[in-house]
């Protein structure tokens, strides 16, 4: 079965990501974030529902370890995202989601995960990841392999976080 084809990219041809692509290397199971990656249509969020879904496992820790687990995962990121981008020659392939899980933990880094403040920051970082402002393009565009793939999307959710503390204590 094939998730992804050439025909599906706007411009260029993308690599076909097939079932057997999900797990040869096995870091594909999580670089592809547990296949939600391998959905045609907007992986990027559902990846970063698969996020939401790790924030609110996170929940019940203490910032100590939120902190740490996204450490950790933004780390092992760099690895998990280049093996991926890798195995499908090809940089930063839309099934490739890991980044938008660990952007997603990083949107919600030291805040309560209620449903308002999950709710606004999917969308904030949703919104940066897409749009990519100022600093977030240059890093999409300069920085390569795994480390590249990482940090976009880290940049958007330190962006999304400091809008959505800032929205939170400011106008809420």
């Amino acid at each position: 079965m094939v998730c992804w084809t050439g025909s599906q990219k706007r411009s260029g041809v993308i690599p076909e990501v097939t079932l057997h692509k999900l797990v040869h290397p096995p870091s594909n199971l999580l670089g592809f974030g547990l296949g939600a990656g391998m959905i045609p249509f907007a992986p990027g969020t559902w990846g970063s529902l698969v996020g939401v879904a790790v924030v609110w496992a996170l929940s019940g820790f203490s910032d100590f370890v939120y902190l740490a687990v996204t450490l950790a995962c933004f780390l092992s990121g760099i690895v998990i995202c280049r093996a991926a981008a890798d195995s499908l020659d090809a940089h930063d392939h839309p099934a490739i989601v890991w980044d938008e899980i660990v952007g997603m933990m990083i949107a919600m880094a030291l805040i309560e995960p209620d449903f308002l403040s999950l709710l606004l920051g999917f969308g904030l970082f949703r919104l940066f990841d897409i749009l990519k402002p100022w600093p977030i393009r240059p890093l999409d565009q300069k920085i390569q392999g795994g480390t590249g793939i990482m940090l976009d999307d880290a940049a958007a959710g330190i962006l999304a976080n400091v809008s959505l503390l800032a929205i939170l204590h400011y106008l809420l």
